[in-house]
């Protein structure tokens, strides 16, 4: 009966790390930062509109998940020919929101938390008080398969700046462009964000949040 119990066990784990690899989003290319792309004096240029752009968030604990969205602040995009050459945007870490919690006590203290303005741990995750904004500047893309692009740049939050890569879909309509990412992950650790880290800290037990964050890019700009 023993043995049974251990090989049902094993079975169980076995089929519930298959089954997390499947549904977890593929971890984005990290390297140190690189030179930002420049636009030539012939290219389209495109201003970001803030009300459609933002930033899907997920991250990830024992006891479940929490998601949510900050909001781009501001950014300008060059295409040459109808491909994207250069770009940046502004993220305004101030604006974080989570969007799995009813309104309520706990939905604003978990919203602080993530800004780090609660009293007595200040600093906490992103310290938006000392960090407010962060920026993603594109420093390359190269076409994949399936019309993808992958889409690199330099990716700035509470002070760090690193090069990530990741797919995006690139589609020019009009007097629009939209810049779609699929969802990928970042070891947030890289980039100073330590809180709950088990690889950061000792003795957490199952108190402990997952280095990996998922993110994911929606922005459309507008022809000047």
């Amino acid at each position: 009966m023993k043995n049974r119990f251990l090989t049902i066990f094993t079975i169980f784990a076995i089929a519930t790390s298959i089954v997390s690899c499947k549904d977890k989003a593929q971890e984005a290319n990290t390297s140190e930062a690189e030179a930002a792309t420049v636009s030539e004096s012939t290219s389209v240029k495109y201003s970001v509109n803030t009300s459609e752009s933002s930033i899907a968030w997920k991250g990830f604990k024992p006891t479940g998940t929490h998601n949510g969205t900050v909001n781009i602040e501001s950014g300008v995009f060059a295409t040459e020919k109808g491909q994207l050459q250069s770009g940046t945007f502004l993220i305004d870490m101030k604006s974080i929101v989570s969007n799995d919690m009813e309104e309520g006590e706990y939905k604003t203290k978990l919203e602080n938390h993530l800004k780090g303005t609660v009293e007595g741990k200040e600093g906490d995750f992103f310290n938006v008080t000392k960090f407010p904004t962060g920026a993603f500047e594109i420093t390359g893309s190269e076409a994949m398969e399936g019309g993808k692009t992958k889409l690199s740049g330099n990716l700035a939050l509470k002070g760090q700046k690193h090069n990530v890569s990741f797919p995006v879909m690139i589609t020019i309509e009009g007097d629009m462009i939209t810049i779609a990412s699929e969802a990928f992950t970042i070891d947030r650790t890289k980039w100073d964000i330590n809180y709950g880290s088990k690889s950061v800290f000792d003795n957490l037990g199952d108190k402990f949040i997952n280095d990996d964050m998922e993110l994911q890019i929606t922005v459309k700009a507008k022809k000047k």
